[in-house]
């Protein structure tokens, strides 16, 4: 019901920053809960950051508090991940997700998303 094209992925220094940006085609984009994940290689996929449907309520991995932020704007369809103070342990392939439902919280199982974009690429050099 949604198709979900990631941006923004690429290769950064140790400290830099990057914005990724999650377009989503369809009608009914602030229906879904979002989320951004990230697999690096060997490991599994994690949970990074989620937000409500209507951005009221967001969650972030300890790993990644107080330098990301997750956004979302519904009148553009897009959800937004700022990476800020980014580490070489950041480096992995991030996944947006979309979670169809009710309710004014984020979605933080991953069986909840049925929708997912393609990943985008994010490299961070020491």
């Amino acid at each position: 019901q949604v198709q979900l094209v990631e941006s923004g992925g690429g290769l950064v220094q140790a400290g830099g920053s990057l914005r990724l940006s999650c377009a989503a085609s369809g009608r009914t984009f602030s229906r879904y809960a979002m989320g951004w994940f990230r697999q690096a290689p060997g490991k599994e996929r994690e949970l990074v950051a989620a937000i409500s449907r209507s951005g009221g309520s967001t969650y972030y991995a300890d790993s990644v508090k107080g330098r990301f932020t997750i956004s979302r704007d519904n009148a553009k369809n897009t959800v937004y991940l700022q990476m800020n103070s980014l580490k070489p342990e950041d480096t992995a392939v991030y996944y947006c997700a979309a979670a169809f439902g009710g309710g004014s919280y984020y979605y933080s199982a991953e069986y909840e998303y049925g929708y997912w974009g393609q990943g985008t690429q994010v490299t961070v050099s020491s």
